[in-house]
C-alpha cells in the first residue's frame, strides 16, 4: 500500500488539514512529523468546525491510527486539552488510536517566556513568531539539552532536568529585560502530572510505524507550516524552526525514505503569508483586503490577519523542486469567484533582470517585483461542484495554467470549507 507525504507548498496556512482529512479515508495511519502548536489545522465536518494544533487531522476518522512523531515539539498542556476536547465531541473513543513518540521534545514554560522576551527585544526587526516556544525548544533539542516525552514519565529524572536547565533560561530572560517567576519545583510537579495524562499514548512511534508498513498498511505523513518557512530552504531568517519540506517526513517519524511513495503539495489558489519576511505578490490594496475578507484569512492559532496576494508560480516551481512534488491540491478556489481578472506571477523583475527562479538571498527577494500574467475570472459559485466538468470553463483554464507554470499536475481541488466540498481528480493512494 502506498505511503504519501502532504506538505504545504507556500508560506503555510494552505488548508492542509482539510486535504489530510480528505485523504485519510484511504490511509490507515496519519503521522504529524514536525512543528508544534504554532500551526492550526481547521476542519469542517457536517458544518461543525474543529481546530487541531498537534493531533493529526486524521483523528476525526474512526478506526484510523494517528501518530505525533519525534520531529514534533509537544506542548503537553495543549495535547491534553486537545485530547479532552476531542473526547467531548465523541472522537478518540479508543485511546489506542493515538500514539505520541517518546522521543518528541517538550515545550517547557521557559521556552515560551524566552520566545516572547526575544520578540519584544527585537522590536521592528522581530521574526513574527507565535510566542508558543517552538524555536527555543528546537534550539534546546539541537544543543542536546532538551526534555523529551519519555522524561515526563520519570518524575525524579524530570525534576533533575528542570533544575539543570531553568537557571540558564531565567538568566536569558532577565538579560532580555523581561521578568519571570518560574519555579523549578512547581514546573516539575505540573509536568509530571501532564506526563501521567499522556503516558497511555506514549510509545516507540518509529517501531509502530515500521510494524504498520510491514503489515501492508498505508501511511499519510502530515506536515505543518509551508515550504517557504523551512529553516533550510525557506526565506531565512523569516522562517519556522523546523524542516517543513517532504524530506523531513522520514527524519521526523523514524521511517526510512525508501518507504515514501508520493509527495503532494497543498497550495491555495492565491497566496497568503503570516509574519515578517519577503512576499513578492503581496497586495496591500482593496484587492488584497477583499481576498482576506472572502477567504477569512486570519490565523487559526493566533487570529492574526494574513498578508494576501496573487498566486506565485515562481515560488511554486521552487516548492516542486525542493519537495519533489508529484501532485498539487489546490484549496480555496471558490474565494476567487467574482474577480473579473485573476493574476499569476510567472517571473520576477529585480535590479533590471528577469528571474524565472526564486533567488536564494531573501534581501534580493525583498526587492523583486512580480511579472504578472492575467487570466479571465468567473462569476459562477463553485460550492456545488463535485467533478471537473462542474467547474466553470475559466476556473478549469486557471487550474490548467497553474499546472503548466508549476510543472505539477493538480490532483485535488477544494471549492469550500466542508469535508465534502473537494473534487478528487487523482487519488495518490490508488
Amino acid at each position: 500500500m502506498p505511503n504519501v507525504v502532504i506538505v504545504g507548498a507556500q508560506w503555510g496556512d494552505e488548508g492542509k488539514g482539510k486535504i489530510v482529512d480528505r485523504f485519510t479515508e484511504f490511509a490507515d495511519v496519519v503521522v504529524r512529523f514536525q512543528g508544534g502548536n504554532n500551526a492550526g489545522h481547521t476542519l469542517v465536518v457536517d458544518g461543525e468546525k474543529t481546530v487541531l494544533h498537534l493531533i493529526p487531522a486524521g483523528i476525526l476518522h474512526p478506526g484510523k491510527s494517528c501518530v505525533i512523531g519525534n520531529g514534533v515539539v509537544l506542548d503537553p498542556a495543549v495535547a491534553v486539552m486537545e485530547i479532552d476536547r476531542l473526547k467531548q465531541k465523541g472522537f478518540l473513543k479508543d485511546d489506542d488510536q493515538l500514539v505520541i513518540s517518546l522521543d518528541a521534545h517538550v515545550i517547557m514554560p521557559w521556552h515560551k517566556a524566552v520566545d516572547v522576551a526575544r520578540e519584544q527585544a527585537m522590536g521592528a526587526g522581530k521574526i513574527g513568531t507565535t510566542g508558543r516556544g517552538i524555536g527555543p525548544t528546537y534550539e534546546d533539542k539541537v544543543a542536546r539539552r532538551g526534555i523529551r516525552v519519555r522524561d515526563l514519565l520519570d518524575p525524579d529524572k524530570l525534576a533533575r532536568r528542570v533544575k539543570e536547565r531553568l537557571p540558564a533560561a531565567l538568566e536569558e530572560i532577565r538579560r532580555l529585560g523581561a521578568e519571570s517567576d518560574l519555579d523549578a519545583d512547581a514546573i516539575a510537579a505540573e509536568y509530571a502530572r501532564l506526563g501521567q495524562r499522556l503516558a497511555r499514548y506514549a510509545s516507540d512511534a518509529s517501531l509502530r510505524l515500521h510494524q504498520a508498513i510491514r503489515a501492508g498498511k498505508s501511511i499519510l505523513f502530515e506536515g505543518a507550516q509551508g515550504t517557504m518557512l523551512d529553516v533550510d530552504h525557506g526565506t531565512y531568517p523569516f522562517v519556522t524552526s523546523s524542516n517543513t519540506v517532504a524530506g523531513n517526513a522520514a527524519t521526523g517519524s523514524g521511517v526510512g525514505p525508501t518507504q515514501i511513495d508520493q509527495v503532494i503539495g497543498i497550495s491555495k489558489a492565491y497566496c497568503t503569508r503570516v509574519g515578517g519576511g519577503p512576499y513578492p505578490t503581496e497586495l496591500k490594496d482593496e484587492t488584497g483586503e477583499r481576498l482576506r475578507k472572502i477567504g477569512n484569512e486570519f490565523g487559526a492559532t493566533t487570529g492574526r490577519p494574513r498578508r494576501t496576494g496573487w498566486f506565485d508560480a515562481v515560488a511554486m516551481r521552487y516548492a516542486a523542486r525542493v519537495n519533489g512534488l508529484d501532485g498539487l491540491a489546490i484549496t480555496k478556489l471558490d474565494v476567487l469567484t467574482g474577480f473579473p481578472e485573476i493574476k499569476v506571477a510567472v517571473a520576477y523583475r529585480c535590479d533590471g533582470k528577469t528571474l524565472d527562479e526564486m533567488p536564494g538571498d531573501p534581501e534580493v527577494l525583498e526587492r523583486c517585483e512580480p511579472v504578472y500574467e492575467s487570466l479571465p475570472g468567473w462569476a459562477e459559485p463553485l460550492a456545488a461542484a463535485r467533478a471537473w466538468n462542474d467547474l466553470p470553463l475559466n476556473a478549469r483554464s486557471y487550474l490548467k495554467r497553474l499546472e503548466q507554470l508549476s510543472g505539477v499536475k493538480v490532483m485535488a481541488v477544494s471549492v469550500g470549507a466542508d469535508r465534502g466540498e473537494t473534487i478528487l481528480l487523482d487519488n495518490p493512494f490508488g
